[in-house]
Order: structure tokens, then C-alpha cells, then sequence
């Protein structure tokens, strides 16, 4: 059985109805001057969507190319998000071997082992070894001045960066249920990533959209006025009733649309923490965006932020999950 099973390709077929969709759309209000909205927030739609289509495209074409091109696409994204928040982040001359060590060893084996499905390896790899590794190293340099504060960045950007991301192409090495006809769900994997990627990115919007309404109350004004509590719960209950459409699209096959809602309630509610820790690092170091390369939406780690977030929680929800439900099966 093909990746691209009926249920893949509708899932496909659904994103590109709304991605054609929301570009009609925008394209339309654009040319009615009249039309009443925020020239302003029509432009970061526009820019949003534009950044849709590009992720989209990359993500179809590692599915295509197979789960080994999935897993070092989000790799190459890892890296580069990892250069971005070092870049904003200044370091010192005794930091160069350690950076060495965590962007060209540590980050690339991260992504090996979990394209190996060595779970027993990958999901303390980084959180225990390379911990360890990088403050010995950095004293091993010689340099204390600021010595915790360095050592403390570097830790937080692989961590954020590599490990948190690398659960996202980690979806594909789940051992998922037979579907109900007895058949192995070998497109299940694709799907649940695509879910992921799919519902954290709606969130994004819609915690926007529903932001915009005009009695607002932000959450933390210090760190990012555009961040309200009708953002929040709008957005999270918006995408929660999309996943329970879309439950059917999930391996969650015994548990129906409930437990694809409770998932995406989680990816928006992690999302949001991962949007709101990320502007408190920007705030901190006085900067807009963490990068340059996306146009109107600063660098990758502006786009993923989210993503970095909900991965890894989505995962192990997903795991612990795919165990109970093993367990009651066999219970039954």
C-alpha cells in the first residue's frame, strides 16, 4: 500500500481547496479598496498565505521523495532555525567549538537516530549527553565571563530548534494501528504529520484573526500586544472543531472525532506557548524578526515557532496514546 492512501489524498486534496480558497479570497478584498478591513492585516494574510503555499509545496515533495527526504528536510529546517536564534543571540570566541559540536554533530545525529526509529536514543540524546557536553566544553575553553548565560542559550536553541522539532518527522516511525479492515495504516505516519503541521499553522491565523475583533484583551502586553485572550480561545476552539472534521484523516480510528479535537486543542494551546516564549527571546534581545529569509514574515524560526512547540507534546500524546489503545485491545 502506497503513503498515498484515499485518506492521504483527500487530506491533500482538502489543503489545497482551502489554500486555492483563502488566495481568491484575498486576491479579491485586494482589489476592493472599499471592502472595510485593515489594509494592513489583509497584507499579512496575503504574506501567510503566500508562505502556505511554498510550505506546502516542500512538504509534498518529501512525501514524495519518501519518509529519509522528510527527515532531512526537517533537519535542514532544524539547522537553519538553530542559526538564527544563535545569530540573534550573541556569542563568544570560547563558544565556537562548542557551536561546532552542537550545530554539525549533535543536531545531524539527532535527526539520524530518529529517522532510524531509535526512540530509546533520540528522545534523551539532546536532553541528557549533549546538556552535559556543552557547558564542560565551554569551561574547557576557558572563558567564564558570563559563563551560566551562554551556556543557558546554546542549551535553549538546541533544544527549541533541533530537539523539539525533530518529534515532527518522528510521526513517521509510530508503530499505528491496523485500519478497521485489518490493513496496515502505512500512510498514517504522513497524515499525522500533515495534521500536525496543518492544525499548528491554522492556529497561527486564526489566533490572529479572532485578535482582531474590536473589544480586546491582552494577555501580556509587555511581550506581544497582538497575543489576546479572544485569540486564544477563538482560535483554539475554531481549530478544535476543524480537527474533529478532520478526525477522519487521523489514525485515531477507536476513539472517533473526540480525540482528534482534544489533539488539535493541544497543538493550538502549545502553539500559542511557543508563539508567546519566542517573542519573549526577541523582546529580550531587541530584535523584530530572527531572520530575513521568508519575505514579510522574517525567518524560519518566525514560522516554526509554534510548530517547535506542539511537536513534541503531539508526539507523545500520539505515543502514549497508539499504548493505551494497545493495551485495551488486548485487554478486549
Amino acid at each position: 500500500m502506497s503513503i498515498f492512501d484515499a485518506k492521504t489524498l483527500w487530506l491533500i486534496g482538502v489543503v489545497l481547496v482551502l489554500l486555492a480558497s483563502a488566495s481568491v479570497v484575498v486576491r479579491v478584498l485586494k482589489r476592493r479598496p472599499d471592502s472595510g478591513i485593515d489594509a494592513a492585516i489583509l497584507e499579512t494574510f496575503h504574506l501567510r498565505v503566500r508562505a502556505w503555499w511554498i510550505l506546502f509545496a516542500i512538504l509534498a515533495a518529501a512525501f514524495l521523495l519518501g519518509p529519509v527526504a522528510t527527515v532531512v528536510l526537517f533537519g535542514l529546517i532544524s539547522f537553519w532555525a538553530l542559526r538564527e536564534f544563535i545569530t540573534v543571540t550573541p556569542t563568544r570566541p570560547g563558544d565556537h567549538y562548542t557551536l561546532f559540536w552542537v550545530s554539525c554533530v549533535f543536531t545531524p545525529l539527532q535527526f539520524v537516530l530518529v529517522g532510524m526509529g531509535y526512540y530509546g536514543l533520540y528522545s534523551i540524546m539532546i536532553p541528557v549527553y549533549a546538556f552535559l557536553f556543552i557547558p564542560a566544553r565551554i569551561a574547557l575553553a576557558g572563558d567564564y565571563k558570563r559563563f551560566l548565560e551562554r551556556a543557558a542559550k546554546i542549551q535553549s536553541g538546541l533544544l527549541i530548534c533541533v530537539y523539539c522539532l525533530s518529534h515532527a518527522p518522528a510521526l513517521l516511525t509510530l508503530k499505528l494501528p491496523p485500519l478497521p479492515n485489518g490493513e496496515v495504516d502505512t500512510g498514517g505516519g504522513v497524515r499525522l504529520l500533515f495534521f500536525l503541521v496543518l492544525i499548528s499553522q491554522l492556529s497561527d491565523a486564526l489566533q490572529y484573526a479572532w485578535s482582531q475583533i474590536p473589544r480586546r484583551h491582552v494577555i501580556v502586553p509587555t511581550i506581544n500586544p497582538t497575543r489576546t485572550w479572544e485569540g486564544l480561545l477563538g482560535g483554539t476552539a475554531s481549530v478544535t472543531l476543524i480537527g474533529a472534521v478532520l478526525w477522519w484523516a487521523t489514525p485515531f480510528h477507536g476513539s472517533s472525532w473526540w480525540m482528534a479535537a482534544l489533539m488539535s486543542a493541544v497543538i493550538s494551546l502549545m502553539g500559542f506557548a511557543g508563539g508567546i516564549t519566542m517573542s519573549a527571546i526577541k523582546r529580550d534581545r531587541g530584535v523584530k524578526d530572527y531572520g530575513t529569509l521568508v519575505e514579510g514574515h522574517g525567518g524560519v524560526l518566525d514560522r516554526i515557532d509554534s510548530l517547535c512547540f506542539a511537536a513534541p507534546v503531539f508526539f507523545h500524546c500520539t505515543r502514549w496514546w497508539l499504548v493505551l489503545a494497545g493495551i485495551m485491545s488486548r485487554v478486549s
